[in-house]
This record gives C-alpha cells, structure tokens and sequence, in this order.
C-alpha cells in the first residue's frame, strides 16, 4: 500500500497500491471500498481472481438463507466484473504487468486503476478503470475503462453485465428472478429475497466505442442468474477501445417505492437509468464529485499540519468511511460493524456505533445522528421481546441488530476451541448486555450536544425509561453484602465470559436507572402530556418505586490495593502471564493459537480494558490518581485484540499526560485498516476504529468533551502537529475551532452566545474566543 502518491491538489488525498498480488486481494478490496450509505461496494477488481471476494451490499435488505441461520446483508448481483481477452487471452494482471496503479481519491470518491500489461505473445496495451458510487444519485454504480493498443494491431472482446451467480460465502439469498433486455441496451435483472421479500430491481447500459466508432451490437447471453452482453472488435495501433457502464440498484424496501407496485418500481429504476444514459459518465462524476466536496469537506472543515502527511490522511480516510457506510437516508437502517466493505458480522449494528462512531456525527453531523438514534428507537420492538424472551421487564437491546424489529441476530456458534478441537458457543447475545445501557448514553449524549428538545419527547425519554426498566429487573439482590449485583455477563472485554460484576456494566447500568429517575421527575413537573403518555406506555410510577429502592443499592467496584478497581469480581485473582509475544503480535487473535478461550477465562489478559472505556464516558466519577493506577495496572495486560481497543487506549494516554504513547497508539488505530497487515481488512473495515481515529483526534488531542452539559475544550496536540482545525456542533450552533501548540481560536459562526471551559477557566463569548494556552495551563 502507498499514501504518499498524491501530488498538487492531490497531496494527501491518495490511498494507492504500486503492484498487484493475486495472492492479497482483501486489503485494497475492503480498503478501497466505495459507498453513498444506501450501498457499498467492495472493489474487487474487473477482471475476476482466484480468492477474489466481490460484494454489493444495500443497507436494510436483510435476509436469512435458511431458517437455521441468522439475518445478514446478502450479497447482491455483481455488476463490476468484467471478462477481458486480448487476442484470445484472459486478461490477468499479476503477469507482466507494469505501472501498475489502484487508487482511490479520497476527495472524489472515484477509484482509479492503470497499468501497462503485455500478452504472452509481446504486444503491450494500456488499460485504465474509473469507477465510483454516486452521492448525488444514491442509486447509481459507475465505471469506465479504457483499453489503448501500444505496440501492435490486437483483437479485443470484453463481456460485461449483471451476474446474480453470487452469495455470501455460499449462503443463496434470492430467488432466480426475471432477466430482460430492452433494445439489446438496457439490461434489466429483477430479484427477490426468499424470506424478507425484498425486491432487487438491477438496471444497466453500456456506451462502448472502438476508435471513437460506437459499437451497438453486442452478443447478448442469457444463463441462469446471469445476463451479460459481449462487445469485440480489431484495435490498430494507437486506436482506443472504451467502454462506459452505468448501472442503477432499487429495492422495494427504497422509501419513494412506498405503495407502488413492482411494475411500478420497474418502470421508474429504468426510467432513471434511461436519465443517467442520456448524461454519461463525466456528467454524472461531476455532480458526485460536488456532493462530496459540499457534503463532507466542506461541512466537516478537518485539517492538520503535521510533520507527517499520513497524519492528515489518515484523518480523511476516516471521513471518507465513515460517509461511505452510513445509511444517513433512513432511519430505519443501522450502521454495520464492518459497514458495507465486507461479509464480517454479517451487517449487524452493535455498541459500536453508539460508543465509537455515533460521537462523530453527534458533534459533525446532528441530523445522521438522529437517524441514527431513531434506528434504536424503531428497535424498541425487537428489545422488548428480547427482554420478555429472557424473563425480564423493559427493552434489552440485541447485542447484534439487523431490521429494527427482529430483535437479537447474534450467532450461536462460533471459532474451533484450539484444545477440545469442538466449535465454541458464542455467548454474546446472551449475556454482553451492556449494550442496553450503552443506547441509553448514547440518547443522553446528544441530547445534552444537540439539546434537541423535540427528539427526546418523541423518541429519546422511552429509550431511556425502559432500558432502566430493563437492568431494574436484572439486578440480583446479594444478602452477604446487602447490594444488588449483576451476575453472569461478559464485559466489553470478551475474553473475560460469566463473570459477575463488570465493572463497566454496573456503572452503566447504574448510570441509565439514574438519568431514567432524573428525568421522570423533570417530565412529572414540567411536561404533563409527556409524562402521561409514557407512564401509560410504562408504568412509570411503578418503575420510580423499584429505581429509588435500588439505586444507593448497587454493587459499583471501587478502588483497592494500589487504587485498582476489580474489572469483575475474579479478574485479580487469576493468573499472570508474559504477554510480551501477543503485545507485539503483528496480527490480532494469536493467542488463540496457544490458548482456548475458557484458559483465557483463568489469565489477567483483555481483549480491550473495560476501566479504560469507563473512564473515558465517564470521567468526573474518578480521579485522576486513580486513573493512572488502573491504566498502569490494565494496559500491559491488553493485547488490543479488539480494534476498538486502541483508540479508547489513545485517548486516556492523552488525557494522563502520555503525548508520545498517546501517539503512538493513535498511529496503531490507523494502522489497523491503512497499515501493512495485508490480511487484516479481508472481511471488511473496522468501523469502530475508523470512529475512533476521529475521537482520538476531536476527544482526545483537541480535548473536546461534554460533562454535565457543559462544553469542555483541554488540547495537548501531538508535539509534531503545528496545527489542529475542525469544526463541531454545540446546541444548535455550528463552532470552528483552530488550534495549534499555544492558542485556542473558536469561531460561533451564528453569533449565539456560548459557555465553554479550558483547564478549569470558564469562557463566555459570541463571536470569537482566542485563549492562550500557555496561559491557560498556567505554564511560564
């Protein structure tokens, strides 16, 4: 991989690869993957590879093979590939080859792929592949490629099309369906789900030319699945053969489909197919190109003048993804946990987006936010009958979340114990129920961000109050030492299963009761036709009696020997090990080959420090001492096996002073997805670090957080950064903040009066506020 290939006005806008291996096809297909939210695209290559993984994913079509498996994204009709012969021979890229260039511009979204490649009989021809998702027409795949003869007079044939032959790892998710082409030019494939009925409406157009003559008359082949069209023709030397391909994507689960008939469906995807046509690739990449530029740079205005360019990459490249997988068009739709880059996970939402990237949109992007926010609303259905499936009262939320209203779709089984050499079960849809309390914050975060008054009468007060209703009716009362507990759940470090008294969990579940009571009172005397619609949905009287018997009453691990907070109740009495050779593990999960999960049960080893996380959400209820205890006792015993492990790690190392480490685990987090692991992204994208690389660089070096409502600002930049600019949010107003080693320069663009603290000196200002941050720190 190479980052350093942009130059001018592309400088530190390029993710690239410098040569192809058939053997490392995963990292620049997850990587390098396109998407607008409705649908993403893993860019495997056109021509076709062994191992090669070619996946089209629209958010929210959810589907189970067999009613033995659990709902996933299914992988739709591939539209990308493309059979390529010269002379009669196969395209194939990982033989002499030169020049080789894969690259995806970041600022344009559009992928870009050139090399030089010489048949076996030595003629040399020059292709070149464009291709980008469209954010100005949510609906539309684009591509274009470009073959040049350079050497000799060659006879060239491409077969391009739509191909349904596909699944995910071999799980069929849609019916044959109907093939159709109108005008030997527009290809029609139309497709169902067999269990959720989705309708997958397929529509394509090709514009080919051989030495700028239009060839309209393509073979046309019809196959089980499969519809593809084959363009040939005699290239001289130095003549062009050119091929544009649009495609459109429609499913009858698109909201301007509401209430109309499949037909009807047909007729409007060919429609909008026909208006692509008559504008053509350029025309098309134009607007797409202008929607991200106004749609993400500009909005989100994030810059850094650092010594080291991969810095401000990496920093793009998290915005990039982080547009690319968002469903920001419905609320109906979650964000994935490897988003629409991959099979991983299956497209299910977990805690992820509430901890790790829902902060992002939060403080950059209010409106996805809510959507967000509304998508776990929507999902209050299938949480309460996962509560009542469990015997208890309340919504506990799935620990993994498809359509809203299906409930939990975590799989049962999993990996081989490495010992017994039988499948481990999967206990985390179980019994990692924090995630419950996980919504509630996250309700609670934006809230206090946004003060979207109109979002928590709507849909955020019942969130709050019945997963409080949930975790009432979890606790179980300890006569030995007179405190409620929480016994058997697995902590956000899932190497650490059944154990009692998470310490994560308590305090969160804690944290959700509390705020539930805070705002029953607020809403009993201030908002009556809220209060007495949710007491009738709720019960809330009943449910004030049982938070204000348990509140004072719940086990919360305090600290001990050496100021350490016990993560669970046996975590210090297990043994220790040198972890040395998995802290320096070149790839994660490699304890698993010298270890089973239940050994692991018995060793102080964490997947990701659950402390770390508790004192990042929830910071004012520790001291800094005690802190520093816990981080020196809990992180030589992580071995980050959880990407979302190291941001959360960056951020607490900032906020205790460690600037260098603190770095250096920000690069890690980067590095996870852009680093030279090759195999780390073959499943797709670590979603929860990409959120992370923007809270290491917002929470944590620029020191932005929310504590009681209130706006705190406390940097410690990086000591090769010259400068920090980016903007955020705050109660309705947009804030533009610029900071470098000595100064904090924050811009209110609305003129709103704003209240903020830096180290502990409150500021009030309506324009611009400019503090010395030398002064502020009471530095010399």
């Amino acid at each position: 991989m190479k980052y350093d290939l942009g130059t001018g006005e592309e400088k530190n806008w390029i993710v690239a690869e410098s040569s192809f291996s058939s053997s490392l096809l995963g990292k620049a297909e997850a990587v390098m993957s396109l998407g607008n939210g409705y649908m993403g695209l893993r860019s495997a290559a056109e021509e076709p590879y062994v191992g090669e993984v070619r996946n089209l994913f629209v958010a929210g079509t959810f589907n189970k093979s067999d009613a033995q498996e659990v709902s996933e994204l299914p992988n739709a009709a591939d539209v990308t590939r493309m059979n390529i012969f010269i002379d009669g021979e196969r395209l194939d890229a990982s033989v002499r080859t030169e020049d080789y260039v894969r690259a995806l511009n970041l600022k344009t979204a559009e992928l870009i792929r050139s090399f030089i490649w010489t048949t076996s009989a030595g003629k040399q021809v020059a292709l070149k592949f464009r291709r980008f998702v469209s954010l100005d027409n949510l609906h539309v795949i684009a591509m274009k490629m470009e073959l040049e003869a350079l050497s000799d007079n060659v006879d060239v044939s491409v077969e391009s099309g739509v191909n349904a032959q596909v699944s995910n790892s071999g799980a069929q998710h849609f019916f044959e369906g109907e093939k159709r082409i109108y005008d030997k030019k527009y290809v029609e494939m139309v497709t169902r789900t067999v269990e959720s009925k989705i309708d997958f409406m397929f529509h394509t157009v090709h514009h080919v030319t051989l030495a700028g003559v239009e060839l309209n008359q393509p073979f046309m082949r019809m196959d089980r699945r499969l519809i593809m069209l084959s363009y040939q023709g005699t290239l001289m030397k130095g003549q062009k053969f050119s091929l544009e391909k649009l495609t459109t994507v429609h499913t009858s689960r698109d909201k301007e489909f509401k209430g109309m008939t499949l037909q009807e469906m047909r007729d409007c995807a060919l429609s909008s197919l026909k208006q692509c046509a008559a504008e053509g690739y350029e025309k098309l990449f134009a607007r797409h190109a202008r929607a991200w530029e106004q749609r993400v740079w500009k909005l989100y205005q994030l810059n850094i003048e650092s010594q080291d360019d991969f810095d401000i990459l990496a920093a793009r490249f998290a915005l990039y993804h982080l547009t690319a997988m968002t469903p920001a068009h419905d609320e109906r739709m979650g964000i994935a946990a490897k988003g629409l880059s991959g099979e991983g996970y299956q497209g299910h939402s977990f805690w992820d987006t509430e901890m790790f990237i829902l902060p992002f949109f939060i403080y950059s992007n209010p409106e996805v936010a809510r959507s967000l926010l509304i998508y776990r609303y929507l999902g209050l259905e299938g949480a309460r009958k996962k509560a009542r499936s469990n015997g208890y009262e309340g919504a506990m939320y799935p620990w993994e979340a498809a359509w809203p209203s299906d409930g939990e779709m975590a799989q049962e089984w999993g990996r081989v114990d490495i010992v017994t050499g039988k499948q481990t079960k999967i206990w985390t849809g179980f019994i990692e129920q924090h995630i419950t309390a996980d919504v509630a914050f996250a309700v609670w975060q934006y809230y206090m961000v946004t003060a979207d008054q109109a979002f928590m009468d709507d849909y955020g007060y019942e969130i709050i109050l019945d997963t409080a209703r949930f975790w009432t009716s979890r606790l179980e009362w300890d006569e030995v030492s007179g405190q409620y507990c929480i016994n058997d759940v697995i902590g956000p470090d899932e190497y650490k299963e059944h154990v009692d008294n998470n310490a994560f969990t308590n305090y969160f579940a804690h944290f959700n009761i509390q705020l539930a009571m805070e705002y029953y009172s607020n809403l009993k005397e201030s908002d009556s036709d809220v209060f007495h619609r949710l007491n009738e949905l709720l019960d809330l009287e009943h449910a004030m009696e049982a938070w204000m018997k348990c509140i004072d009453k719940i086990y919360l691990p305090q600290p001990g020997e050496g100021l350490v907070i016990p993560q669970d109740d046996t975590y210090l009495t297990k043994r220790i090990i040198d972890l040395t050779k998995y802290k320096n593990q070149t790839h994660v999960n490699t304890i698993f080959e010298d270890y089973s999960l239940e050994q692991l049960s018995d060793i102080q080893v964490s997947k990701q420090t659950d402390l770390m996380i508790l004192f990042y959400w929830l910071e004012d209820r520790f001291t800094n001492d005690v802190k520093i205890a816990n981080y020196n006792y809990y992180e030589p015993k992580t071995i980050h096996d959880s990407s979302l492990s190291l941001s959360t790690h960056a951020i607490l190392a900032n906020d205790l002073g460690d600037r260098s480490l603190a770095y250096r685990l920000f690069r890690q987090a980067c590095e996870i997805d852009l680093g030279p692991e090759m195999k780390s992204s073959d499943l797709g994208m670590h979603t929860a670090s990409i959120g992370g690389i923007w809270q290491v660089i917002v929470m944590g070096f620029a020191g932005i957080r929310m504590l009681h409502g209130e706006l705190r600002i406390n940097p410690e930049l990086p000591e090769h950064w010259n400068k920090l600019e980016f903007m955020i949010n705050w109660q309705g107003q947009r804030l533009e903040l610029e900071i470098t080693a000595d100064q904090l320069v924050v811009k209110a663009t609305e003129q709103v009066p704003v209240k903020l603290d830096v180290y502990g000196k409150e500021y009030c200002f309506d324009d611009v506020l400019t503090v010395s941050l030398t002064e502020a720190r009471g530095e010399d």
